[in-house]
């Protein structure tokens, strides 16, 4: 059985996706990019600010689904480009703590609307 979970909190889905999925105890977060929810527009600045935003609309998205980010046990980070890892990985940190989950980070040729950064999560249902 699966549940779709949705909040206006975030970003709604530009494409045929969710904004996560409940399942067997877990969330499954689909990827965020820096989008403000109310205007849909990405958010001004670099890496820092691209980071938090993505971080805030995953949280929001967590919330929804009756979770957080400190449930969440696995994450896969998408940068434009990896010298953006330091700045990136320094927002991250702030965010998750001592309770950092498992993560994944690549460089990709290109994301959505060409910002620097996409997260998704897979986390613990609360």
């Amino acid at each position: 059985m699966k549940e779709r979970v949705q909040t206006d909190n975030a970003p709604k889905a530009i494409g045929p996706y969710s904004q996560a999925i409940k399942a067997n105890g877990f969330i499954f977060a689909s990827g965020q990019i820096p989008l403000d929810p109310a205007s849909m527009q990405i958010v001004e600045g670099g890496i820092r600010e691209q980071t938090e935003q993505v971080l805030k609309n995953l949280s929001a998205v967590l919330e929804a689904a009756g979770s957080s980010l400190d449930r969440v046990v696995k994450t896969s980070v998408f940068l434009q480009d990896l010298s953006d890892f330091v700045d990136m990985n320094e927002v991250y940190g702030k965010f998750f703590g001592d309770n950092a989950p498992a993560r994944s980070t690549v460089q990709v040729s290109r994301l959505p609307r060409d910002v620097r950064v996409e997260i998704d999560v897979i986390a613990l249902i609360e």
